[in-house]
């Protein structure tokens, strides 16, 4: 018969080995860390949105009209699909006061915002740019998977500036 004390040291002693064998988080290197940090700091923060476009669709069933509000980029990384990217959050007042959780991440140009879901329309999500100082840029970006048909050069574009303190 096994003692239980036995037991429990094998079962320990084979977590640790599935543990070790386990794709490592792409997160877990200083220098994927240092990478992102260093083409994103410049978009990390609270932003709150002060002018957009009005964005109708063409097919009502393709989403609402939406006003975002804020646009929160935090510096906590998660690893999605083996790359590390930063957590953050796009606040909504309409058609509905809601706040979606999304990912981002930065290079030199740009910083690219995703995550939306699928119900809320036909959005890929969002590209920001710096703009005059402390302002941001946006374009929302369409998903082509969902066969959304626009003429080109059609955008919904916002400005935001730094919200006051947080």
């Amino acid at each position: 018969m096994i003692s239980l004390a036995f037991r429990a040291g094998v079962t320990a002693s084979v977590i640790l080995f599935m543990l070790g064998c386990a794709p490592s988080s792409p997160c877990r290197s200083g220098d994927a860390r240092r990478q992102l940090a260093r083409f994103s700091h410049n978009y990390a923060g609270h932003w709150v949105v002060t002018r957009g476009d009005s964005l109708t669709l063409p097919d009502p069933t393709l989403g609402d009209r939406f006003r975002l509000e804020r646009i929160v980029l935090d510096t906590d990384t998660v690893s999605i699909a083996r790359q590390c990217l930063y957590r953050g959050q796009l606040v909504f007042v309409v058609p509905r006061a809601d706040t979606l959780p999304v990912s981002w991440f930065g290079v030199p140009e740009h910083a690219t915002v995703f995550g939306w879901p699928a119900e809320l329309g036909p959005f890929a999500g969002i590209n920001l740019t710096r703009w005059r100082g402390d302002s941001l840029h946006g374009e929302i970006l369409f998903d082509e998977r969902m066969r959304v048909q626009t003429r080109p050069g059609v955008t919904a574009q916002f400005w935001a500036g730094r919200a006051a303190s947080h």
